[in-house]
C-alpha cells in the first residue's frame, strides 16, 4: 500500500496545532507537529514532508526565515502559510519567497482542508498519498508529472486547467458542484459562483474533447456542476 501524504504543521499555538493535527489525521494524512521555527526547519529537513502548514509568527526563527531557508536549500514541497489579519506585507513576502498559498486567521477548518487537498493534488498527491495514471479515451493524465497526453502527443494545459481536470477525475464519475471546484482549485469559499469554472471547463473541452460543442467526457449537470464520464482505469 502506498504511504499517506505526510504533512508538517509548524505552529506554536498548541490548541490550534492539536485541532489541525486531529482533523488532518482523520482525513488519512500522516501529521508531524513542530512548535517553533527552529524545530520546524529541522523536521522539514529530516522527514521530507509532502506539504508544510507554516505559521509566520513563531518563536525562534519566524516563518518567513523558515521559508527562506527551505527554498534556499532547494526544498520544493508546497507550503501553505498561516497569516494574521494585518500581516499583508508578510503574506506578500511569503508568496514571493515561494509559498504556494495562504490562509488568514481566523480561518474556517473546511477552507484550510480544501486548500491542503488542492495543493497536494497540484503536486501529484491525493489525500491518501496515492499516485498513478488516469486514462480515458485516447487521453492519459499523469498527476506526478502534471502531464496530459492525447493520442500520444502532449497537450498544452495551464496549471489551473490541470488542477480542475484532476479534481473531476478523482471523483470517479460523481458530480462536482461549481462551489466545490472553486474551493478546491482556486481556494475560494464564497457563495458567489464565478464564471471562472465554466471558462476553464470550456478550455478543457476544446483541448480534450473530439467535438467540444458536444462533449463526450466532461459533461454539464444542469444547475449543479460537472462530471467526467469515463471508463476510467487507474494504474497504481
Amino acid at each position: 500500500m502506498p504511504e499517506p501524504a505526510r504533512i508538517l504543521i509548524v505552529e506554536d499555538n498548541e490548541d490550534l496545532a492539536f485541532g489541525l493535527r486531529t482533523n488532518l489525521e482523520v482525513q488519512g494524512y500522516e501529521v508531524i507537529v513542530a512548535g517553533s521555527g527552529t524545530d520546524g526547519l529541522d523536521l522539514a529537513k529530516r522527514t521530507g514532508p509532502d506539504l508544510i502548514v507554516l505559521d509566520l509568527m513563531l518563536p525562534g526563527i519566524d516563518g518567513i526565515d523558515v521559508l527562506r531557508k527551505l527554498r534556499s536549500a532547494g526544498a520544493a514541497m508546497p507550503v501553505l502559510i498561516l497569516t494574521a489579519k494585518g500581516e499583508e506585507l508578510d503574506k506578500v513576502l511569503g508568496l514571493r519567497l515561494g509559498a504556494d498559498d495562504y490562509v488568514t486567521k481566523p480561518f474556517g477548518l473546511m477552507e484550510l482542508m480544501a486548500r491542503v487537498e488542492a495543493l497536494l493534488r497540484r503536486y501529484g498527491r491525493d489525500e491518501s498519498g496515492l499516485q498513478g495514471v488516469y486514462r480515458f479515451g485516447d487521453i492519459e493524465v499523469c498527476p506526478q508529472a502534471r502531464e496530459v497526453i492525447r493520442a500520444n502527443a502532449p497537450v498544452e494545459i495551464t496549471p489551473k486547467e490541470f488542477d480542475l481536470l484532476l479534481a473531476l477525475l478523482q471523483r470517479g464519475g460523481t458530480v462536482a458542484t461549481r462551489l466545490e471546484l472553486m474551493s478546491e482549485v482556486w481556494g475560494h469559499s464564497s457563495a458567489v459562483i464565478s464564471r471562472t469554472v465554466d471558462t476553464h471547463i470550456a478550455e478543457l473541452r476544446r483541448k480534450l474533447e473530439p467535438v467540444p460543442a458536444k462533449p463526450r467526457y466532461i459533461v454539464t449537470v444542469r444547475k449543479v456542476g460537472y462530471r467526467l464520464l469515463t471508463s476510467m482505469e487507474r494504474n497504481l
